[in-house]
């Protein structure tokens, strides 16, 4: 079998975190000296998927310039200007392949994957979103993935905040549609898989909302899988929930650091 590729949805706004994002993506929100998706790649580098695709959106040209200057920000390196060369002292560096797709500045989450299609060659591959952290052992998510043969599964939380409701029939998505909240509630805590056949789900259009009709027809097929994951998830959409990841991170009780 192949190795499913990440995609990772980092294009949008997010609005709420205004603080943050008026001056950069969302995707480069810092917790402790590395932005939130350094993060969430070092989780699936740790299980051994390190190819990269970011769908890039809003301030995207900020999170390019991040990875192109990434081994100069980040370790010791001697600069020969005459030669025009670059030694890096550091020979433990991320050995990761990373494909940064354009997909539109007002583009919807199913239309930035819809677009990415043509970079998916493999019969399965991952998704996840740009604002999420999960200590999920991700070969044992696609191991479970694989063996129920269904096209999509998502990893399903316990929420902190109120989010979507998933409704379930034993592990089988029967609804996608958003419902009140009660204590034994798992939501779409992202960490998705996907078999390529999900790409005919999608549409190119930038109003086409992954969340929407894609994933409610998908669980209306009984195509859609869930992924029980008690463990630590926790998404930053707020200025409160940066502070709180921070304030983990400073005293070294970020479990999602499986690395």
């Amino acid at each position: 079998m192949q190795k499913p590729k990440v995609v990772i949805l980092c294009g949008g706004k997010g609005t709420r975190l205004q603080e943050e994002t008026e001056f950069k993506p969302k995707g480069l929100v810092a917790i402790g000296e590395k932005p939130i998706l350094w993060h969430i790649m070092k989780t699936y580098a740790h299980f051994g998927f390190n190819d990269f695709i970011l769908c890039l959106g809003y301030k995207g040209d900020l999170i390019k310039e991040f990875f192109l200057r990434y081994n100069t920000n980040t370790h010791d390196f001697n600069l020969n200007l005459k030669k025009r060369t670059i030694e890096i002292y550091d020979n433990n560096i991320e050995d990761w392949n990373i494909t940064f797709a354009n997909t539109g500045l007002t583009s919807e989450t199913g239309s930035r994957l819809k677009q990415i299609e043509q970079y998916i060659t493999e019969d399965n591959f991952f998704m996840t979103y740009g604002d999420c952290l999960c200590d999920v052992n991700i070969k044992d998510l696609l191991e479970y993935h694989l063996h129920h043969n269904k096209i999509g599964t998502v990893t399903a939380v316990r929420p902190v905040v109120k989010l979507g409701k998933l409704d379930l029939r034993d592990d089988t998505i029967i609804d996608f549609t958003k419902k009140p909240l009660t204590q034994e509630t798992r939501i779409d805590g992202g960490f998705c898989v996907f078999r390529k056949d999900f790409f005919k789900y999608l549409k190119t259009d930038e109003n086409c909302v992954l969340e929407d009709v894609p994933l409610k027809t998908l669980a209306k097929d009984r195509e859609f899988m869930a992924y029980k994951h008690d463990g630590f998830w926790q998404c930053m959409d707020t200025i409160s929930q940066t502070q709180y990841l921070n304030s983990l991170w400073e005293n070294e009780e970020a479990l999602w650091k499986v690395w």
